[in-house]
């Protein structure tokens, strides 16, 4: 599918804005793109401080949530932990149990099963909790939806506090306290991902325990030790990494691979990682996916128990089985992928006609649908839904694209649905079966009424053009300064002018799947590694010369840096002449 190019427009005055900046023009132009137009807004991004985070009071909730757990610390009240399975969930879980633990409470957690129970609160798990003596009940990540689960709980007797962030229905759960960046308040942070809303909960416990405004140096100490579980949840949630989520996410990684708990260094060392520096690509593709592996494959209280009581060889052992999950996770993606494909191609359900895509199947795994949905959303640029149907139920996840909320557009269609919830890019549901039929066509009815045919054509949202010479190691090492990278920071893309090959562009990896080629523009040379992008090698071999779209790397081999570009994209004179 040919992709449109959008191409920001050069800010003016850029060299002088570079002197007075202290940073290269174009590392000016990118700050620009991100709405940073003075030099402490730049400076508050590439140098994000601890102390500019917004204090636990500003986050609704918070104090009265805090108030009502030292209340329980200091009666030895049973407190229930009640997290998802996803990562976000399994170090929200983590934090609170930490701070709780080290203020000497009787605290326990549970993470429901992903298949057999699905997400967030149900009535039965509540119930049980209460009958083994659960006397709070705190959720995390989770419960701005659980109304039959409150009622539960109000039934035997016990309070609930909720912590979560995703989108508030229109009804909200009977709860004691609702810690939410949205609900009863606004936070300066409306983005706060569930472990970032367990964090400042936790700090406001902290600074209640202390003096009332500042937590005692031990809990000081404590709190910045579960900065990097933050920092996990807040990345692998993809949430926008801007503001006071890009202080989270920068010191949180910073300190990661310092991390005393034993079940961090674990997950460090079964990812193959050292080193001093673990980035947001680290999270995202090797750290998060074995954490999300315990609850897609088996079950997420086994993370829990990694980041919480256990001990260095307990550790070790955990993180030995979630590689083994995370093993067969992927083969099990793969095979759901090949037959989404498929079955796409094969039924015509990619045209314009049909906005969107809704799959079901009794052969798929419903703990993986969610990551095969995302790459289905890759390959034909459109809200996806998939359903694995198992004993009776259908549980869905759905991804989307930018223009189209999922979880509104889930809402549109909830008659249909026995429950659904989300945020703005994903989504899950539970369906009867018999109804899938009827939600598929009301979904795609909504998708190809928000969704217009461009919104449909893949787009390469380019920064800036750059001439070669300008991509200089020292260029590129302070482009990086803009990392972590994710959902409201995206990683440069920039465009050349045209360019010729400076030798004949090759295949390589395993099966010959990427391009390896080397251009050259006005004496500089710099080479390109496109991953995936093997199909392109006869165009450049006919036709000698393009325009790249890319984005800048450092490759560094036997200790020695080189400026690269990750390819995304080529454009080829109509003729192949200029």
């Amino acid at each position: 599918m040919a992709r449109k190019w959008l191409i920001a427009p050069p800010a003016p005055d850029l060299e002088s804005k570079s002197r007075a900046w202290g940073v290269p023009p174009i590392l000016v132009q990118l700050l620009l793109n991100r709405g940073l137009s003075s030099r402490e807004d730049a400076r508050r991004f590439l140098s994000p401080r601890l102390r500019e985070l917004d204090p636990p009071h500003t986050l609704p909730g918070a104090e009265r949530a805090a108030a009502m757990l030292v209340d329980a610390l200091a009666r030895r009240r049973r407190i229930v932990l009640y997290g998802d399975y996803d990562v976000d969930g399994i170090t929200g879980v983590s934090i609170l149990w930490h701070v709780l633990t080290r203020a000497g409470g009787n605290v326990g957690f549970y993470v429901p099963h992903r298949v057999e129970e699905g997400y967030g609160l149900n009535p039965a798990a509540v119930a049980r909790l209460a009958e083994e003596g659960a006397e709070l009940l705190v959720s995390v990540d989770c419960g701005i939806t659980a109304c039959e689960p409150a009622r539960t709980l109000r039934e035997r007797g016990v309070p609930l506090i909720i912590t979560d962030h995703h989108t508030p229905p229109a009804e909200l759960p009977h709860a004691e306290v609702i810690v939410h960046p949205t609900v009863g308040g606004k936070a300066p942070n409306p983005h706060l991902c569930g472990a970032g809303v367990a964090f400042k909960l936790a700090w406001a416990v902290a600074q209640r325990l202390g003096d009332g405004e500042r937590a005692d140096a031990t809990m000081r100490e404590l709190l910045m030790d579960l900065l990097p579980l933050a920092a996990l949840g807040t990345i692998a949630d993809v949430v926008p990494l801007v503001g006071e989520n890009r202080i989270i996410a920068c010191h949180g990684l910073e300190r990661l691979p310092r991390s005393p708990l034993p079940g961090v260094q674990a997950l460090i060392e079964s990812a193959g990682l050292d080193g001093d520096r673990i980035d947001g690509y680290d999270v995202g593709f090797k750290l998060a996916p074995r954490l999300n592996a315990a609850g897609r494959m088996g079950h997420a209280r086994l993370a829990v128990e990694l980041f919480t009581r256990a001990d260095a060889r307990r550790a070790r052992e955990i993180a030995l089985y979630l590689e083994e999950h995370n093993g067969s996770r992927q083969a099990v993606e793969r095979r759901i992928t090949r037959q989404a494909v498929e079955m796409i191609e094969a039924k015509g359900l990619a045209g314009d006609a049909r906005r969107a895509i809704v799959l079901a199947s009794e052969k798929w795994h419903p703990g993986v649908v969610g990551i095969v949905a995302a790459r289905l959303v890759e390959r034909y640029h459109r809200p996806v839904v998939l359903i694995a149907v198992q004993d009776g139920v259908g549980q869905g996840s759905g991804r989307s694209i930018a223009p189209f909320h999922m979880s509104e557009a889930l809402s549109a269609c909830a008659e249909h649905l026995a429950d659904f919830g989300g945020h703005a890019m994903a989504g899950g549901l539970k369906i009867d079966p018999p109804r899938i039929p009827a939600f598929t066509e009301a979904f795609i009815a909504v998708a190809n009424n928000r969704l217009t045919g461009d919104d449909l054509v893949k787009k390469v949202r380019i920064e800036a053009e750059v001439e070669l010479e300008e991509l200089a190691l020292p260029t590129v090492e302070a482009i990086t300064r803009l990392g972590p990278f994710g959902e409201g920071n995206p990683r440069p893309r920039l465009a050349t002018g045209w360019l010729e090959l400076a030798g004949e562009p090759r295949c390589i990896g395993k099966t010959g799947a990427h391009l390896d080629v080397r251009f050259r523009r006005n004496g500089t040379t710099i080479r390109a590694i496109g991953f995936g992008m093997a199909d392109r090698i006869e165009d450049l071999r006919a036709r000698r010369r393009c325009r790249a779209a890319f984005e800048p790397m450092i490759n560094t081999f036997h200790g020695r840096k080189n400026v690269e570009m990750r390819l995304l994209d080529l454009q080829f004179p109509p003729d192949g002449r200029l």
